[in-house]
């Protein structure tokens, strides 16, 4: 086999959403079906080929194929985003996360009711034994903690869940959602496959049928600048999918 070798970035003028800009840092509001950083499948597009075109600093933080990026959202989950766009920022937004001083929530809409209303999910996640691109509760795993809260269930059929990452483990909200009994609507790789019968109403059935991807948003982004000291609050607004499914819930169960 031949080496591999690292990937020639090429800038690309890709329209970004940004919700935070400074000469330190920027927050986007990523959306559903882009990919964060070029891999094996995925050499272009990429929310690093559109940062590169908007930010000419980035190359050479944080090596050659992941320049700036300090974490991820999975290919199919919007929302805030944060990016480094100097060596010193970089490096201390990694011990932000690494000491999780960031307040990162989530919105999420599932499959079922739980008998709780509030919850912390405390179970190491690591790489599935038999499906390598899946994650799953084990107990050889690495640390993971979500805080999930009930904002809305809807005739004990579907739930709108509030949840606070404390920990950044791979797939950690889908894995944990899941091991509840909780899948989150149109996630096709933990989820079992759902199609909504007549006994969902509509509009509740088509915006459901309509879902391309998992019903997941990272909505809230906060943290202590670590440069010039002042709070960031980035709340990324709904993408109309989304919004079009929340919309279409409350109008099937008022």
């Amino acid at each position: 086999m031949p080496e591999t070798k690292p990937l020639e970035l090429v800038a690309e003028e890709i329209p970004l959403d940004i919700l935070f800009e400074d000469e330190h840092l920027i927050i986007i509001n990523k959306p559903a079906g882009m990919v964060v950083h070029p891999s094996h499948g995925h050499d272009h597009g990429t929310l690093v080929h559109a940062l590169l075109h908007h930010c000419p600093s980035l190359p050479g933080i944080n090596g050659v194929e992941r320049p700036g990026i300090v974490h991820r959202l999975d290919k199919e989950t919007s929302g805030s985003l944060v990016v480094a766009k100097t060596e010193s920022a970089h490096q201390q937004l990694v011990e932000l996360f690494s000491t999780h001083d960031i307040d990162r929530q989530y919105l999420a809409w599932s499959r079922g009711v739980p008998n709780w209303r509030q919850k912390r999910i405390d179970l190491p996640i690591g790489r599935h034994p038999h499906h390598r691109q899946k994650m799953a509760i084990l107990e050889n795993g690495k640390e993971a903690i979500t805080d999930a809260r009930i904002e809305q269930s809807y005739e004990r059929i579907f739930s709108r869940i509030r949840l606070t990452l404390h920990t950044g483990r791979t797939h950690q909200i889908r894995v944990h959602l899941t091991h509840e009994q909780l899948p989150i609507l149109g996630d096709s790789t933990y989820g079992r496959h759902f199609n909504p019968g007549k006994q969902i109403p509509e509009p509740a059935r088509s915006a459901i049928k309509a879902l391309s991807r998992q019903a997941l948003h990272a909505e809230v982004l906060g943290f202590i600048h670590p440069i010039t000291g002042e709070t960031i609050h980035c709340k990324a607004p709904l993408p109309d999918d989304l919004r079009q499914l929340s919309d279409a819930l409350d109008k099937s169960y008022d």
